[in-house]
């Protein structure tokens, strides 16, 4: 307990801490004075308490704020406790950094992270019960003001609920499955060969990260590898990525990463994963000034009796093992030429220095991901006016960009039939009479965080997808390194577009449909028709069959190294 008074000054309350206000008193004191309990970070949230049920499966718990209330005269013995009430602080984490001032990218970040605890109040949370007197107080003391005020008609930090994950409660739970390993991968001969005679390309966390692991563990062990390139942007901590990269210098291979350290809240575990690279003698790279480098990338460069060659693991998601089991993605493993010469590029301007302005097949922001979208969008339009086929379906995470917004409303205008999947925040409108009817938007939240963008463009029955890491928001349009990648291969074009995105655009499980006034509502299937899971459909139906596969439907005919 910490009091408060003329020789108490206002302690520090940290950020996402849980508190007690607690109102305290005795004879001598002529009003009550205040006190603040902190509820210890380091102990369960929530305390089991014994229960009497017929059903031996039944437990109980209580809040452990609500244990300590209820013996705070032990805290301040001599005294009586009058009133107490909870609160909770929110403080702005975010690291402002002068990166064009900074003489050393890394030192400034690691003095940004010591100072993060101090940051600035930007939210305060209490109950209803709390009288106006103790807010006051508190509001002063933390120099905000009512408009940083919440209040929680419940119990506060409920993120603390996820404790109940630990019981042994599996009929409560999702039931277990083990992500697949792709038949592609499943045969028995060497990884760089399957992906010279055809791309492969992976859903997860359907799919097993493990290949993308292994990807790594090979270039790492084959002596024909020359050389490994990739970026890091959330890699965990437990990376079996960044192990396989330290096995690859210990073997003699030539290592390149560019560690971002600017992601985010990982700040610290990426220093500290950047640092254990370097010493071992990667050649780490800690982003561009004035940009975050979100492309998701992966180049092995391969010494074979032709020439030399790359292979390339492209990405929607973090090469992180661990998310990788509960975030969904798509990634792509090709060697084909262009698509090698434009990463080639791309890391060329990450880790030297690079003024390319165009690339081949990907589509690299800040560079002209933009114009792209926007010209597709445009050809779209075209499309409708002359053969009333104009087609777009869109997922990400954010649509909040105003220019590209505005486009989408021009191509309903025309006509064009649009598919809005969109996970999280969306500021377009659909369904607005004369602006925006023949836009649908869908919102998915499941039992995996859907995390993949996807990009299909009609094209006048030329269809074309683009998979990559942006969001359509002007922080990763303007100021990230981003890419989109093409998938070329009509197989898994088809698989795209019939086993991703018409599942997800038929699910009445997991999904809720943004209305015209901004209102989310639950999608339901039609009257008789059985509900449509379409995470659990993914679970048991790979993108490519196996059977199908093993008769060529899963080897295109154009060969990635074509």
């Amino acid at each position: 307990p910490l009091a408060v008074d003329p020789g108490h000054r206002f302690p520090h309350i940290s950020n996402r801490s849980l508190n007690l206000a607690v109102s305290i008193t005795d004879p001598s004191l002529k009003e009550p004075r205040f006190a603040r309990v902190k509820v210890p970070p380091s102990l369960p949230r929530l305390v089991p308490v014994p229960v009497l049920s017929e059903n031996a499966h039944t437990v109980a718990f209580v809040w452990i704020e609500q244990v300590i209330a209820a013996h705070l005269y032990m805290l301040f013995p001599g005294f009586d406790v009058w009133e107490s009430y909870p609160f909770r602080v929110l403080r702005d984490a975010d690291i402002e950094l002068q990166e064009d001032e900074a003489s050393d990218l890394l030192e400034s970040i690691e003095q940004g992270i010591r100072e993060r605890r101090f940051g600035c109040v930007v939210d305060l949370a209490v109950n209803p019960s709390m009288p106006p007197r103790i807010r006051s107080l508190l509001l002063d003391n933390l120099e905000i003001t009512e408009n940083d005020l919440t209040i929680i008609d419940g119990h506060l930090g409920l993120s603390d609920l996820m404790e109940l994950y630990s019981l042994e409660r599996p009929d409560l739970k999702d039931p277990p499955f083990t992500p697949r390993q792709p038949a592609a991968l499943r045969k028995d001969q060497n990884l760089f060969t399957t992906i010279r005679e055809h791309d492969i390309l992976m859903h997860h966390p359907y799919d097993s990260f493990n290949s993308v692991v292994d990807f790594i563990r090979a270039a790492a062990h084959d002596p024909q590898v020359l050389a490994i390139k990739q970026t890091l942007y959330r890699v965990g901590t437990h990376s079996p990525v960044v192990d396989m990269l330290l096995e690859a210098i210990e073997n003699g291979k030539q290592v390149a990463v560019l560690v971002e350290l600017k992601a985010r809240f990982d700040e610290e575990n990426n220093i500290e994963w950047a640092r254990e690279l370097e010493r071992v003698g990667v050649h780490v790279v800690y982003g561009l000034v004035g940009l975050k480098t979100h492309a998701k990338a992966a180049m092995v460069v391969r010494k074979e009796e032709d020439g030399l060659r790359c292979y390339v693991h492209l990405g929607t998601g973090n090469y992180n093992a661990t998310t990788a089991r509960i975030y969904e993605d798509l990634c792509l493993f090709t060697c084909r030429p262009d698509i090698g010469a434009d990463v080639t590029n791309l890391f060329n301007m990450l880790t030297g220095y690079s003024r390319q302005r165009s690339y081949r097949k990907l589509l690299v922001a800040p560079i002209g991901l933009r114009r792209s979208i926007s010209e597709r969008i445009e050809r779209e339009i075209q499309a409708q006016k002359e053969h009333g086929d104009g087609r777009l379906i869109f997922k990400m995470n954010a649509l909040v960009d105003p220019e590209i917004i505005h486009l989408l409303y021009r191509a309903s205008q025309a006509g064009v039939s649009i598919d809005l999947i969109v996970r999280g925040i969306c500021c377009l409108r659909p369904g607005i009479p004369g602006v925006s009817e023949n836009i649908r938007v869908r919102s998915q939240v499941g039992r995996f965080l859907e995390h993949s963008r996807i990009f299909c463009f009609g094209n006048n029955g030329n269809e074309e997808i683009y998979l990559g890491s942006a969001d359509m928001m002007q922080r990763n349009l303007n100021s990230r390194v981003e890419a989109l990648f093409p998938i070329e291969d009509p197989v898994l074009c088809e698989a795209i577009r019939d086993r991703v995105l018409q599942p997800y655009l038929a699910d009445t499980v997991n999904t809720y449909e943004l209305l015209s006034d901004g209102v989310y509502v639950r999608v339901k299937p039609e009257p008789g028709e059985p509900l449509f899971d379409c995470q659990a459909w993914f679970i048991k139906h790979p993108l490519i069959e196996p059977e199908t596969e093993d008769n060529g439907f899963g080897t295109s005919a154009l060969p990635s190294g074509s």
